[in-house]
């Protein structure tokens, strides 16, 4: 996405000191008349209301901050019309039509506004410029037709140096110790990530740099709402950096490195980024990454972990591909659809098969459902490539269980001790859906996602390895 798309709608707000310590923000919107609108602020992933009024029948209002809201905020009407409003300290009149329309608002006074509008105007239409011009270059450094004309690929290299500079230039007159002067440059670098993974693939190695020289413990950081962007940004763009997976491994394993040893001095927001990092990389299916971001954790003698992370983190030291999974019992109730009674399987072990599926939900899990009857819908598929299933419920009622799994034309096991089961906590189980592929020994060989990933695991390693013997 374009920054010009990015940062259109902020419109910076200035605030005026009030004799008790706190800072307002006025301004005149007639079309809110009566509404009720919110300051909100940035708090590290989380926002929090700072105040709250209600407009006056003529589109007036006034809100009040502390000096600890220090960073970006939004206003938010009672429609969710919102926009970005930074709160620096600088004084700011301003008045508009709507709240999610930037050119129908007029700001009267506030120099840092004045900038960055200025910016987020000219900012767009040179980008749009230079991919013009990155373009071309292309076109006439490799069409035979155009590759002798020296003079315009010379040409196209100097305008194309033009719109850095003067872009840069802007950057570099605001003042350092504002924070439209530390925010405008940082925006920059996380809306620049998918055109230089697009067009400008020579600046990769410095965008990663850059990233990875961030500090992460800058609390205008984590007051400026896009710390969840730069995470995502940095590693969506070593994900896309045209590397082997291998190497992206590698590059994400420096990466998180970076991050870790930066956050060291502060445990708190150690723990808070490396809890979403974590469950990212997972999203992603980038399990040898959130695998090594789990063990580096665990291994760091010099930092406290809060319990939901280090649970989370412990099932990869003692769940992690290769380890033997624990075998466990088929007390309790079960079903066990094409077997008699005599040749019923006892526990896991006494499983035939050459691989097997323990997968840990519930019938109250909102995603269990669906995802249980993708695997009966694909069951026959696996079973012909002598893969089993087995069901661990988290059910506490009996009924509910029968009903739920009755259905299932693979085993399903229920000891209605929902978190305390005995298999969830050896399997180190603290979400559902948990699924686990191990082979004919136990042996953990993938912590598939989803059911679509387990199936493609299958399809490629299975049935397209059969079909080429």
């Amino acid at each position: 996405m374009r920054l010009y798309k990015l940062l259109l709608p902020l419109i910076f707000f200035g605030l005026t000191q009030c004799s008790n310590g706190q800072q307002t923000i006025t301004g005149s919107f007639p079309q809110l008349a009566n509404q009720t609108i919110k300051l909100e602020g940035f708090n590290g992933f989380k926002t929090y209301v700072i105040d709250s009024v209600q407009v006056s029948e003529n589109g007036a209002f006034k809100l009040r901050y502390d000096v600890k809201d220090f960073g970006m905020g939004y206003l938010l009407n009672e429609e969710e019309k919102s926009f970005i409003v930074v709160l620096s300290g600088n004084a700011i009149a301003i008045e508009g039509v709507r709240l999610d329309d930037a050119p129908t608002v007029k700001i009267i006074e506030g120099g840092e506004n004045q900038f960055f509008e200025q910016y987020a105007s000219e900012h767009a239409r040179r980008e749009q410029a230079l991919s013009a011009w990155v373009y071309l270059e292309k076109i006439y450094r490799n069409d035979s037709l155009f590759a002798g004309h020296k003079k315009a690929i010379k040409a196209i290299e100097l305008e194309k140096q033009r719109i850095k500079i003067e872009d840069s230039s802007f950057l570099a007159k605001l003042d350092p110790k504002s924070y439209v002067g530390w925010y405008l440059p940082f925006r920059k670098l996380i809306s620049s990530v998918s055109v230089v993974a697009q067009y400008r693939t020579e600046e990769i190695p410095s965008t990663i740099a850059a990233f990875r020289n961030l500090d992460y413990t800058d609390d205008r950081l984590f007051k400026s709402g896009l710390l969840r962007d730069v995470i995502d940004s940095h590693f969506w763009l070593i994900e896309n950096s045209g590397r082997p997976l291998d190497s992206v491994f590698v590059e994400m394993k420096i990466s998180i490195d970076h991050m870790v040893e930066a956050l060291m001095v502060d445990e708190q927001k150690l723990n808070e980024i490396s809890d979403y990092l974590f469950k990212l990389l997972e999203k992603r299916s980038l399990f040898e990454a959130s695998e090594y971001l789990a063990l580096k954790l665990l291994n760091e003698n010099g930092c406290t972990l809060n319990s939901d992370l280090a649970s989370q983190l412990e099932s990869y030291r003692a769940m992690k591909k290769g380890n033997t999974a624990p075998n466990f019992a088929f007390s309790g109730d079960n079903v066990m659809p094409g077997y008699n009674t005599s040749d019923a399987p006892k526990e896991l072990s006494d499983l035939e098969s050459e691989y097997t599926v323990v997968v840990f939900g519930a019938s109250w899990c909102p995603q269990c459902p669906g995802e249980l009857t993708s695997i009966a819908r694909l069951y026959e598929k696996w079973k012909e490539q002598e893969v089993e299933v087995v069901f661990v419920s988290l059910d506490t009622d009996k009924q509910i269980f029968n009903r739920f799994a009755g259905n299932f034309p693979f085993i399903s096991v229920c000891d209605y001790q929902k978190w305390d089961s005995p298999i969830l906590e050896a399997y180190y189980v603290f979400a559902t859906p948990t699924i686990y592929l191990l082979d004919n020994k136990r042996k953990i060989l993938l912590r598939p996602n989803s059911v679509k990933h387990l199936d493609s695991w299958v399809d490629w390693h299975l049935v397209k390895g059969n079909e080429i013997k």
